[in-house]
């Protein structure tokens, strides 16, 4: 039956090999599907569909070669396949249309259903549009299309909706050693400068040395302090989720930033501010900073960069608990108002092009928030925002 089977697919243009028939094979031989109909369905199709553009012919052979086997019969008992099996085995794709008819829940609705489904639910999922599973339109999983919901074990975004993410992710710590590229970017931030003389003594003082020489008729050197670049500047840098795609832009604002600036503190944060911050992302986990703390150790002559593209839900910024990875007690917007008004000279960078940030409701909410100090990660947004925080 499984050589017809197999047969059958490869006349119906479904691209499977040999190699992948074997593979079937010893996954029978192993007992994975435990004589459930079902569970044999889905141990085939992951074993011999690599492109989901042949799912619906699979469906077709499958149903026409095994149309007279009942799920009691010989082939597969309920039994749980390992997980990575079955963690990607279709992702939903679906039309704008179909899309645009997926209600949102809200935020206190989506919250109170998903403690109900981890209640309820004994068993794992795939499509639908109420449990915890994959490839549907539930709120709740991964590889599905919902335009509020909870992500629940995938690797990465796919379209960006996902108000909270239960997983724990990784980021990677920004590279400060970063060459850069265009040399333009330094010199737009030496426009924020007040350069004073301090520290120690040990700069040759031409003038000062010629004039005392000439008093006392014999050489009198005299040294002054180095002349530096006094501003102090704090940058909370956005890190991981949509900002991976602008990793090398940062990166090489970052590596300007520390040529530039002597006094120059940095911070990560992810999408929002909240209650704590880090400087190591392998370990933001374990060592972070509480930004009650942040707030109490840089004064108010610090200026403060925010650079981040401002893309996140919305309960990010409104919501208590809005986080996408933890549950807040405190909104975003509290947390920002608190840093705006501790370091009064302030302003976000976003790399993200100007044109494009109409689009994204969360990019207008702190731009309102930051009084429209908002600036494009561009030559002539570096410009206009140096000349900001020099008012």
């Amino acid at each position: 039956m499984l050589i017809s089977f197999f047969s059958a697919l490869r006349e119906a243009q479904v691209p499977v090999s040999l190699r992948e028939y074997l593979t079937l094979c010893d996954a029978l031989s192993r007992d994975l599907a435990q004589k459930s109909v079902e569970d044999f369905y889905f141990l085939a199709r992951a074993a011999l569909v690599k492109d989901e553009r042949n799912l619906d012919k699979f469906d077709r052979v499958f149903g026409t070669v095994f149309k007279g086997l009942q799920p009691g019969e010989d082939v597969a008992a309920q039994a749980d396949i390992p997980e990575d099996w079955l963690r990607k085995l279709a992702e939903k794709f679906l039309t704008e249309e179909e899309k645009r008819e997926i209600e949102a829940l809200g935020w206190d609705k989506l919250m109170e259903a998903l403690k109900q489904r981890l209640e309820e639910q004994k068993e794992r999922h795939q499509g639908g549009s109420k449990w915890i599973g994959t490839a549907g339109t539930s709120p709740f999983g991964a590889y599905g299309y919902h335009p509020e919901g909870i992500r629940i074990g995938q690797d990465g975004n796919r379209n960006f909706r996902a108000v909270k993410v239960w997983d724990k992710r990784e980021f990677k710590d920004l590279d400060g050693a970063e060459e850069l590229g265009p040399r333009n970017m330094k010199v737009a931030l030496r426009r924020l400068r007040k350069l004073a003389r301090t520290g120690a003594a040990d700069e040759l003082d031409l003038d000062g040395t010629i004039s005392a020489t000439a008093r006392q008729g014999f050489l009198d050197l005299k040294l002054r302090p180095e002349r530096r670049n006094a501003v102090k500047v704090l940058l909370l840098l956005d890190i991981g989720g949509s900002m991976d795609w602008h990793v090398a832009l940062v990166e090489q604002l970052f590596s300007a930033a520390r040529c530039e600036f002597k006094h120059l503190e940095h911070f990560y944060f992810h999408n929002c501010l909240y209650e704590g911050v880090w400087k190591n992302n392998q370990r933001r986990h374990a060592e972070r900073m509480s930004t009650w703390d942040l707030l109490h150790t840089f004064p108010h002559d610090y200026k403060l960069i925010f650079v981040g593209d401002a893309a996140m839900s919305p309960y990010e910024i409104e919501m208590e608990g809005g986080s996408v990875e933890h549950i807040n007690e405190e909104s975003g917007r509290v947390w920002l108002k608190r840093a705006l008004t501790c370091w009064p000279h302030a302003i976000w960078l976003n790399p993200t092009p100007e044109t494009h940030w109409s689009y994204t409701q969360s990019i207008g909410m702190i731009q309102r928030l930051m009084e429209n100090r908002m600036y494009p990660l561009t030559l002539e947004g570096l410009e206009a925002a140096m000349r900001e925080l020099t008012r």
